[in-house]
């Protein structure tokens, strides 16, 4: 009877009977709801730690590495803190409560650890725009976000958007968020002191999100299954003002240690801090606020309810600390302590309901698995170009990736955002590759913050993918003048029991450690979201990056727009021959087909170093990154947010589709005025930068010649009407 029961919690048979190891008997309803959740891969990433191991947690600045958010050191004694998490199955069930609720748990994670919430990140991903159930998870989770950040007063800053029919099934919602903290004031997870009170904050718990984490997430959809019950309701109005009692909760010193109650709810929050500490743990379930009277002892110590955290504090400060809570309008109350014998016991009205090693529950069994790669990726990566002929109209292939949803001005959806609360936002969504961030508590620095990933190169090479993130979202933050400190990641890929899914998680990791590794970039904490398939399809890899970069002076920051008339025009690095993987030949043959762009670390790290020195310089007029749709899209892109045209000549024995359109790595266009080329280009050279000169800024037309031959020429204003309005477009 109970096996059922755990088998039907998500548990392994062996894993029941590791259990009964441990306890040395049966285990209770509440018990076994309280490993379930646990060992679940989204709580204790039984398959995937081994790998994470291989992430490095030091580079160039000085790092901390969180569970709940890890962060870098901008100036001695100042920490920015981040992390980035997914909400994808809820969101796939119930679009805007399911990403309003990933918005408020990753907020959580930030001010947790004694940081303000400063700015929030999004990286989604749709099907097909013009099918209407991609309309209305598009149209849900955007209004999910907006609703729920718009509410609290954190601004969401900066992401992106992507759409691919793989994503038909479970669309993904990744959220990042960044705050600040001065160093000494961090509180840790780590519960300690025998005797010390275990005080519960916030919204009251219901049965909303049981078995979220163990259940919905930790597990592909079937099919008609249907899922809503296990979906979270937030109350944003509740978080901002838990927000505010906790970091004045937090300023009083009476707080030993801090946890967000998200996914495994009590569970998680009492264990976790228990075993961290080596300390044990007892609470009375009796005492939970409750917003409905019969729920069991299992919904209990499972529910997700929103808007809640856990504190261990200094024993004699309780009064001190729940005046504060209820001064914000929300509870406070002591419903256990701190014990010395290392276990995790649960009460309910006196009577024990769970007893278990604290160590045992944050300690999941740990699964190798085996990988193998995916049988078709040699297919794909051996397809013949030559078959594929050159367009014939070239100004209507740029229409065409302009006005593709990829490409596409994403305004739909960040206009629908706060993003100047708090008024530290300097450089606002779509100005630049990066948002930017002026850090108030500095010394005039700012920081850049970013999310990068090409689904679609990682399926074409999970390894190559994965460091074409990292590398992208480092030449991101570098175009607004910043220099790549740390990154977070939110790794969503398939069912990890598939050797053939677990082979690109494996190579995808393998790629971000060495990536990270080269750039000496620290990955300071992060999320895997496993089992996003169901019976039609399984996504594209997609090991998500966020990353935050640091401006020495905030005033230095760039912007992709071309800004001055009679400006030059250049480009940083090397085009090749390449269309794998590319938007145009997605949009033109409807093939993903070929390698993705090949990657040189130490060429990307040049172009990188030539481009942050000429901006620390003052040298560059606008720095912009050649990534989706190529150099002319790159072009197009400065141009329609400077509102000036541009006149190019080309030369070159590629193909012109290639040259125009395909997505070789390791590109920055630049403007600069005419003065100070001399300048770069004694930068370049130091650096081993290649440095072209394509044309100037003039007039109202792009125009683009190659060989002498005009193949774009293209009014500025008409792109950009067909641009800003492409998924208005499609929405309506």
């Amino acid at each position: 009877m109970m096996l059922d029961k755990a088998l039907a919690l998500g548990m392994k048979e062996k894993e029941y009977e590791k259990v009964v190891s441990i306890l040395g008997r049966a285990p209770t309803e509440t018990e076994l709801a309280m490993y379930s959740v646990e060992w679940s891969e989204h709580c204790g990433y039984p398959r995937s730690r081994p790998l994470l191991k291989l992430f490095p947690k030091e580079g160039k600045y000085s790092a901390q590495v969180g569970e709940d958010a890890g962060g870098i050191e901008i100036e001695p004694g100042l920490m920015i803190v981040f992390k980035m998490e997914s909400h994808n199955h809820p969101s796939q069930v119930e679009p805007k409560h399911g990403a309003a609720t990933g918005v408020g748990g990753i907020v959580r994670d930030i001010f947790t650890c004694g940081a303000r919430p400063i700015a929030c990140l999004d990286s989604l991903r749709f099907g097909d725009l013009k099918t209407p159930l991609a309309r209305y998870l598009f149209h849900g989770v955007v209004e999910g976000i907006s609703f729920y950040g718009n509410c609290i007063g954190v601004p969401t800053v900066a992401g992106e958007v992507g759409f691919n029919p793989c994503y038909r099934g479970n669309c993904l919602v990744g959220v990042m968020s960044v705050g600040v903290v001065r160093t000494a004031d961090i509180v840790s997870g780590i519960g300690k002191g025998v005797g010390n009170p275990v005080i519960y904050f916030g919204n009251s718990t219901g049965r909303d999100g049981i078995g979220g984490c163990s259940i919905l997430a930790s597990h592909e959809f079937g099919e008609g299954e249907e899922k809503r019950p296990t979906v979270q309701i937030g109350d944003p109005f509740t978080e901002k003002c838990l927000i505010e009692a906790c970091l004045e909760a937090l300023k009083t010193g009476a707080i030993v240690s801090l946890k967000d109650m998200g996914a495994a709810g009590l569970t998680c929050t009492t264990c976790e801090q228990a075993a961290a500490g080596g300390v044990g743990m007892e609470i009375d379930i009796g005492k939970v606020p409750l917003r409905e009277a019969d729920m069991e002892s299992f919904e209990i110590m499972m529910s997700e309810s929103q808007e809640r955290m856990l504190g261990v504090i200094e024993k004699g400060r309780e009064a001190e600390i729940i005046s504060i809570l209820e001064k914000w309008d929300l509870n406070g109350v002591v419903i256990g302590r701190v014990t010395d014998d290392g276990q995790m016991r649960v009460l309910r009205d006196g009577v024990i309901v769970a007893e278990m090693p604290a160590a045992s529950l944050a300690d999941p069994p740990t699964y190798y698995l085996p990988s193998e790669e995916p049988s078709y990726l040699r297919d794909v990566q051996a397809f013949d170009f030559s078959t594929i002929c050159e367009p014939d109209d070239f100004d209507e292939a740029l229409r065409t990736l302009l006005t593709s949803p990829d490409i596409a001005h994403k305004g739909w959806v960040f206009e629908q955002y706060d993003h100047m609360v708090q008024t530290n936002t300097v450089v606002l969504p779509g100005a630049g590759d990066a948002a930017v961030l002026r850090i108030k508590e500095s010394s005039g620095k700012g920081i850049a913050v970013t999310t990068d990933c090409n689904s679609r190169y990682c399926f074409l090479d999970p390894y190559v993918g994965a460091q074409i993130a990292v590398a992208e979202a480092a030449r991101n933050v570098v175009c607004v003048g910043a220099e790549p400190a740390g990154i977070t990641d939110c790794l969503c890929f398939g069912n990890p029991e598939k050797p053939d899914r677990f082979y690109p998680f494996k190579r995808a990791v393998e790629g971000i450690a060495d990536a990270c590794a080269f750039f000496e970039l620290p990955v300071v904490s992060g999320n895997v979201s496993f089992y996003n398939e169901t019976v039609e399809s399984g996504i594209h890899p997609t090991p998500i990056i966020g990353l935050v970069g640091v401006l020495e002076d905030v005033e230095r920051r760039l912007t992709m727009a071309f800004r001055n008339e009679g400006d030059l025009v250049i480009l940083l690095g090397d085009s090749l021959e390449e269309l794998g993987g590319s938007e145009h030949l997605y949009l033109s043959r409807e093939l993903e087909a070929g390698k993705p762009p090949a990657l040189d670390l130490n060429k990307e790290l040049s172009v990188q170093r030539c481009c942050l020195r000429a901006a620390q310089a003052g040298l560059l007029s606008s720095a912009h990154d050649c990534s989706e749709g190529g150099l002319a899209v790159a072009i197009a892109e400065s141009c329609m947010t400077g509102g000036h045209g541009v006149a190019l000549r080309l030369e070159s024995h590629m193909r012109r589709d290639a040259l125009l359109f395909g997505e070789t790595q390791s590109r920055i266009v630049v403007s600069m005025l005419p003065c100070r080329l001399p300048a770069l280009q004694s930068i370049a050279a130091e650096c081993s930068t290649p440095l072209t000169l394509l044309g100037s800024v003039e007039g109202d037309r792009l125009t683009m010649m190659v060989n002498d031959l005009e193949i774009v020429n293209q009014l500025v204003a008409e792109l950009d009407n067909l641009w800003r309005g492409a998924i208005a477009c499609l929405m309506k």
